[in-house]
């Protein structure tokens, strides 16, 4: 009985011993000192320069066909001839056009006459209202078949709607050829258009404000560059933009235009570059790209930046004004001024006033774009 006593004793000084090594004093409390990842707010030098590839397309074109079926007895034009207005371009052989003609002006010139006599006759009551009333329809019918012939004999005959340039000959000279089937590709050069495809942040950047109306499109100094003439630069006109997106490319295409360079020849299917001048509306004093995990919601769910004080190394939050996400950062507006010291990891943790202190560099690696989750 007394080894048990003993025993038992000795069990409860050691659990004794062993509570009072795990309850550390009251006065031994310290506030945590939170790890974190930080990053210096750098002076913004965000271009106000935008490129972006660019295809020069015709101001118009157009695919030249015939209205009607035949042999092509005339090609008058070649890839890259200049054309005029109303030019002929290619004829068809018109012989069975020509025959069907004369036999409808034959029924015409027939059924004129009938009716002719036929107004006379009936006015002094020798034929019945009846008969006037059939020659006068058969008169107006052969007008109808006239017309649609010598529309048809017309339509043999391919002339070109606008000047311009004849882009691509579909056939050659003798071939048979439907009813609107392309003969020619035409295209109008004397005002091109220039098209690139922007991601939606940079369309915004190309956008109106909505006080401003059309003007900053217009005011935005745009010009293009082509490879082959290096140091040459062309003013462009802004002319519309898409409003879908491309389905796999997720981008909008932007139209400008041009007019004919007199120093240097493009035509449509070139590359060049387009540079958008945006300096008058970018304000690089106040705009800093920052990593964009040192943003964080409020309460309220507006944006904010923890700053640390680094001469007590304390934190305090501040409200912040943000633009577009750019893969991995994000540009903050307003609310940061560069050599600010601002934290980018640990945030879910801090407090107003709460002391920090700082990971080594090596531990402050930027996350990938994929790595991050916003908070």
């Amino acid at each position: 009985m007394r080894g048990r006593s003993l025993c038992s004793g000795g069990i409860l000084l050691f659990t004794l011993i062993l509570s009072a090594c795990s309850e550390p004093p009251a006065l031994a409390t310290k506030d945590p000192v939170r790890p974190v990842k930080s990053f210096v707010v750098e002076q913004s030098n965000a271009s106000s320069i935008r490129t972006f590839p660019a295809r020069i397309d015709a101001g118009r074109k157009a695919e030249l066909a015939f209205r009607v079926a035949g042999k092509v007895t005339n090609l008058a034009v070649k890839e890259g001839d200049r054309v005029e207005k109303g030019q002929l371009v290619a004829t068809l052989d018109s012989t069975d056009y020509q025959i069907a003609y004369n036999n409808r002006k034959a029924n015409f010139d027939k059924s004129e006459k009938d009716f002719n006599r036929a107004r006379e006759l009936v006015d002094k009551g020798h034929i019945s209202k009846m008969d006037f009333d059939r020659l006068e329809a058969e008169f107006k019918s052969a007008q109808s078949a006239l017309a649609s012939a010598q529309q048809d004999l017309n339509y043999t005959r391919l002339a070109a709607p606008f000047k311009g340039i004849i882009a691509k000959r579909h056939i050659e000279i003798f071939e048979e050829v439907q009813a609107k089937q392309v003969i020619l590709d035409l295209q109008d050069i004397n005002q091109l258009e220039v098209k690139f495809d922007v991601h939606e942040s940079q369309l915004r950047e190309l956008q109106p404000e909505p006080e401003a109306g059309d003007s900053r499109r217009t005011r935005i100094p745009v010009e293009v560059a082509f490879f082959d003439h290096p140091g040459k630069r062309y003013p462009l006109s802004f002319r519309e933009v898409s409003t879908a997106a491309d389905a796999k490319t997720q981008t909008f295409q932007v139209t400008y235009t041009m007019p004919p360079a007199n120093d240097i020849t493009i035509l449509p299917g070139m590359t060049a570059t387009v540079t958008a001048d945006l300096s008058e509306f970018i304000n690089k004093s106040q705009t800093h790209r920052v990593p964009a995990t040192a943003i964080v919601g409020d309460a309220s769910l507006d944006p904010r930046a923890w700053l640390i004080d680094e001469n007590d190394m304390t934190v305090k939050s501040r409200k912040v004004k943000v633009g577009r996400l750019l893969g991995s950062r994000i540009e903050v507006l307003e609310g940061l001024e560069a050599g600010e010291r601002i934290v980018t990891a640990g945030t879910p943790f801090l407090q107003e006033n709460m002391k920090v202190r700082l990971l080594p560099d090596r531990e402050q690696a930027e996350p990938r774009p994929q790595d991050l989750k916003f908070q």
